[in-house]
């Protein structure tokens, strides 16, 4: 099978059972989305993690912006260490407060990278998610 067949066979199976999926650097998978909003369960942290640190307050609850920037075109050009380093240590002229010292966000930031890039890919279609049966 050619490159060709291989992408149209791929393509296919994820338009037959809705899922999409993105792979990080190391070729692990970094979240798995059925029809929009049923996510894996460590992405499911993530969205819990984003709700936990009330990240909403100034991101917006649709992670589109408000006072702060909107994440879904953030997360379009910051790597994941990037975005790693904005969360934990802040970005105080900006507004950005550090969440470094937080354990829930500190102990769940690949997880919270993962919701908030699919958020961003498009791979998740609504804010507030449920995790796959």
């Amino acid at each position: 099978m050619n490159y060709r067949h291989a992408a149209l066979a791929a393509f296919a199976c994820i338009g037959l059972f809705g899922l999409a999926a993105h792979s990080g650097a190391q070729g692990n998978q970094l979240y798995t989305v059925v029809d929009g909003n049923k996510v894996d369960p460590n992405t499911m942290k993530g969205f819990r993690t984003w709700r936990s640190a009330a990240c909403d307050r100034c991101h917006g609850p649709n992670q589109e912006g408000m006072v702060g920037p909107s994440l879904i075109e953030s997360l379009k050009n910051l790597s994941k260490d990037e975005f790693t380093k904005v969360v934990l240590e802040g970005r105080l002229e900006k507004g950005m407060p550090s969440f470094g010292t937080n354990p829930a966000v500190k102990d769940n930031i690949d997880q919270l990278y993962a919701y908030l890039k699919g958020r961003s890919d498009g791979a998740i279609t609504s804010a507030r998610v449920q995790e796959m049966p």
